[in-house]
Formats: C-alpha cells, sequence, structure tokens
C-alpha cells in the first residue's frame, strides 16, 4: 500500500506534497511506476487525500484520472481516503485490504503486505527485494540505514541527556514489510485502545510508524534492512531540491 494522504503543510505550498511536480511528474508517480514495474508486488491499495491541487475536487477523483489512468497504473486496485493521523490512514487500507481478501479467491491473511510513503520517491527495486527476503525470514522488517550522525538524546528542558551509541542507531524509512497476519493483529489491538477521529489521545496513538504498532502490540520484533541514503522523505522545499539533485544524477 501507498500513504499519499498527507496535505504537506511544512512545505509552504497549497498544494499536497504528493502531487507536486518533480521533473515534470508528481511525487506520487515515482512510487507508483516503482510498484508497477516490481515482480514481487501484486497489487496495491492506495491512501489518497490532501485535497485535489485547490480547485474542489475530491482527492480520489484527481488520483484516478490525473494519475492511474493519465499514466496507465494498473496495479492499484482500491483508493482509501486518508486518517487524521498515519496510523488511521493504514488501519483505513488494512480494512480494504481485508475486504479484499474475503471476497478474493484467496481468502484469508496470507501474505506479506508492504508500507510505503509516497513522500519517498526514491523506492527501487533493490530496496524491494531487500525487505521481500526480510520479511521472509523475520517477519516484520522495515527499509533503514545506519546513521552518520552523532544522536543526542534530550530531557524535556531541552538539554542533552545521553548519547546512544551511533553503531547502534539507524534512522528508519519505508518500505515496512510484515506478514499479513501480523499487521492486521496489530491494527485491531490498537484499534481496541484508540479510536481515530476522537480529539486528544483518545486519537493520537503513541506510535509514529507502523514497526512501532507491531512492536507495541505484538511479540513480534522487526528487523532493520539495508534501505538508501537516498530514500529521503520529501517534506520541506530544500527536501524537494535534494531530490532534484538526485535524479539529475541518476538516482531511482
Amino acid at each position: 500500500m501507498v500513504l499519499a494522504g498527507g496535505s504537506g503543510s511544512r512545505m509552504k505550498s497549497g498544494e499536497a506534497k504528493q502531487y507536486m511536480p518533480l521533473a515534470g511528474k508528481p511525487i506520487l508517480w515515482y512510487s507508483l511506476e516503482a510498484l508497477e514495474r516490481s515482480q514481487i508486488i501484486d497489487d496495491c491499495i492506495l491512501v489518497a487525500g490532501g485535497g485535489s491541487r485547490g480547485d474542489g475536487r475530491d482527492a480520489e477523483e484527481y488520483v484516478r484520472r490525473e494519475i492511474l489512468e493519465r499514466y496507465g497504473f494498473t496495479k492499484v486496485r482500491a483508493i482509501v481516503p486518508g486518517g487524521s493521523e498515519r496510523c488511521w490512514s493504514v488501519a483505513n487500507a488494512l480494512e480494504a485490504y481485508g475486504k479484499m481478501q474475503k471476497d478474493g479467491p484467496e481468502a484469508g491473511d496470507n501474505g506479506y503486505i508492504f508500507i510505503h510513503d509516497s513522500a519517498r520517491p526514491f523506492l527501487t527495486e533493490e530496496i524491494l527485494e531487500r525487505t521481500y527476503e526480510g520479511v521472509r525470514r523475520f517477519h516484520a522488517c522495515v527499509a533503514a540505514m545506519p546513521s552518520k550522525d552523532t544522536v543526542k538524546l534530550a530531557d524535556e528542558q531541552g538539554f542533552a541527556a545521553s548519547t546512544p551509541d551511533r553503531n547502534l542507531v539507524w534512522t528508519i524509512q519505508t518500505p515496512q514489510v510484515f506478514d499479513a497476519a501480523l499487521i492486521m493483529e496489530a491494527y485491531a489491538r490498537l484499534r481496541e485502545q484508540y479510536r481515530p477521529g476522537q480529539g486528544g489521545a483518545a486519537g493520537r496513538p503513541p506510535v509514529t510508524d507502523d514497526a512501532g504498532v507491531v512492536e507495541r502490540y505484538t511479540a513480534a520484533r522487526v528487523r532493520l534492512v539495508e534501505g538508501s541514503y537516498q530514500n529521503i522523505k520529501i517534506t520541506t522545499p530544500e527536501d524537494l531540491a535534494v531530490a532534484e539533485a538526485f535524479l539529475k544524477g541518476g538516482a531511482g
């Protein structure tokens, strides 16, 4: 599944970042293109949000017409709305996946689920292959890279409290990949405790990625698998400039 439900407020643009152009194509195009070409990925659920392009059209309509149909993507089997938090966007996609499994020829929770942020346009077949091998061996894995920087943990007053061993620090990326049954179980337990749409802590679980949900609600251990230092997440205008430089240099 591909998450494209963000508003991209830190891009300081009226257009959601997943639809912003990168070398002439929407940022979302790059992730969908990688999945379309992949020999590993069978189909895709797309979480769409962020409006269209400020013209009032529904996000699903915009994505279907201006991205899927325009560029000929065929693996997207469903488009679902984004949630108020990232985890609720994933929960919406997992709900759609569950319905597809029940209606399909291979009912059940077999197989693997790849969860990727559309704001990471430099997804490659090599990353997909490594995470695929990782999930087959360990049932849960995430693309990640060893930190190049020293990391400090701060206290509540903003002072350095401790310095973890840099050799043990990784920066987490996507895709994050899980046995289907495992991630479905983790999110089912999450929804037992929290409810989307509720204000405050009731609607904001203390997790920032899918690995965190699995770690919190199951006994599974999540394997860190090499991604790429170029597998950046576009969040700010500076990131967009870096991505353009990567493309000029032949990345992706």
